[in-house]
């Protein structure tokens, strides 16, 4: 099922010159699946200088031809759903019906991008000066060094290289080492798309290792993250010594206010339904649930048994509407989570253990009675745990929502207008989403503020983060 795992270097796929490899595990059974090959220093100097090649090539095509490139990217995302899928389960671990989902959200991204390519606009700007016009106009900003999560192996590595493209940068792609299968597949289908042999380099290897390299090589020009806020942190750090530039779209931990006029039962399915999605692993996903005192029992009972109704297994079997969590690493936070909330007072509704003793299963967990200094409430759990509190004052849940350093996205669930409008000024997040669940769409600028990183990708603001901007005054006579 997990192709065999190889680098893409100047156009070309290979084992690579070191020796070291990785074991690739799957989540549901514990079992490794493959093994990886971890790039030595020569093979990082080749794909470099693959994408010095790539982008004098890539910057001179036109957008209608680049735009080509990118919609049949698309469309192959789209023929091969069915494979992706399978690997993006085998790696990941999520329901075969989420990791389609990805798919299609990956496929309608790079066909957005392709089309939002050739409106790459500048503008004429009045001149104060006799016979001068001026010019403002964008160019790519150069090679591009992408970094990538295990969470959305699919979506998130194919938006970094469809963004580069789009813009007319080369890119080199360091995908997750924990999800490299479905990278591999993501090279082989742009390669197939038409993309120029040295445009597009994926190489897999110890992280702190790589990225250091890359980003501390002139060659790169620009810096794209999606990570943690500690590694986010390091990297803009790393790519400040050299000025360069950086899209980091990093963590997030969302409150999600609930208040008493809202439809309850249809904010309470779309918010369990949210926050287990991908087994909790949602950057964007409401995490903290802050519900009005006057409908919070009411809340809390339908939240609880939408948790304990899901179907937690394997991610391949036909009933599992959740599945494993993506690693050891995250199994032991969740325990971790829990045991610190329950010595702090909180109640566990459901859940609040693992499930079995091989696969990374955690229960479906509901906290209620969490304090604020929590760890569940100050870091972000990543993973499927709940915690819900009562408020009463507006004001004194818009102040705990924003009191975290995160701002990456926010809920607001209201029938008033005002309040709508007022929650949505308030809370301070780069996406917030009022009576609704979706943060995201191919043609809205998407990222944070705060701890959440810098940036934006999507909209036509994710194409112009890999541009530079030039202004030309150009005298006649």
């Amino acid at each position: 099922m997990i192709p065999p795992l190889e680098h893409l270097i100047a156009g070309e796929w290979t084992r690579g010159s070191g020796d070291d490899t990785l074991a690739v595990i799957n989540p549901a059974t514990e079992e490794e699946v493959a093994r990886l090959p971890l790039a030595a220093i020569a093979d990082l100097d080749r794909a470099l200088e693959s994408a010095e090649r790539g982008f004098q090539i890539w910057r001179a095509v036109l957008p209608p031809e680049r735009s080509k490139v990118l919609r049949k990217f698309a469309g192959l995302l789209r023929q091969n759903t069915e494979q992706i899928a399978a690997v993006i389960t085998a790696e990941q671990g999520k329901p075969l019906a989420e990791a389609r989902n990805e798919v299609a959200a990956t496929a309608e991204l790079t066909e957005w991008l392709a089309e939002e390519s050739r409106r790459i606009y500048g503008r004429l700007v009045p001149s104060r000066f006799e016979n001068t016009r001026i010019l403002v106009t964008h160019e790519p900003v150069g090679p591009v060094a992408a970094f990538s999560p295990w969470n959305f192996p699919c979506m998130m590595a194919a938006r970094k290289i469809a963004h580069a493209l789009a813009a007319g940068c080369s890119v080199i792609l360091k995908p997750s080492e924990e999800t490299p299968g479905t990278a591999v597949l993501l090279g082989r289908l742009v390669m197939e798309a038409g993309a120029p042999k040295d445009v597009v380099n994926i190489v897999f290897g110890d992280p702190a290792q790589v990225s250091d390299y890359l980003i501390d090589s002139p060659i790169i020009k620009m810096v794209n993250l999606t990570g943690s806020v500690p590694v986010g942190k390091h990297v803009a750090q790393r790519a400040a010594r050299q000025l360069k530039k950086a899209t980091l779209e990093l963590g997030g931990h969302s409150p999600a206010i609930v208040m008493a006029d809202a439809d309850i039962d249809r904010v309470v399915d779309l918010c369990w339904k949210a926050r287990y999605r991908n087994a909790g692993q949602v950057c964007t996903a409401p995490t903290r649930f802050f519900v009005q005192s006057a409908v919070m029992d009411r809340f809390v009972e339908k939240f609880t048994a939408g948790a304990a109704s899901l179907n937690v297994g394997p991610g391949t079997d036909a009933g599992t509407t959740m599945g494993p969590v993506a690693n050891r690493r995250r199994l032991e936070a969740m325990e971790s989570f829990v045991a610190d909330a329950g010595a702090r007072g909180g109640t566990v509704l459901t859940g609040g253990q693992r499930l079995g003793n091989r696969g990374m299963f955690f229960a479906p967990t509901v906290l209620s009675g969490v304090p604020a200094d929590a760890d569940v409430m100050r870091l972000e759990p990543f993973g499927p745990i709940a915690p819900i509190a009562a408020f009463d004052d507006i004001d004194a849940v818009v102040a705990e929502s924003n009191a975290l350093p995160y701002g990456l996205a926010a809920y607001a669930f209201t029938k008033s207008h005002t309040v709508a409008a007022h929650l949505s000024s308030a809370l301070k997040a780069g996406v917030v989403a009022v009576n609704g669940v979706t943060v995201t769409a191919p043609e809205a600028p998407f990222g944070g503020v705060g701890d959440s990183g810098l940036g934006r990708e999507a909209g036509i603001e994710g194409v112009l983060e890999h541009m530079n901007v030039k202004t030309i005054l150009e005298t006649f006579g």
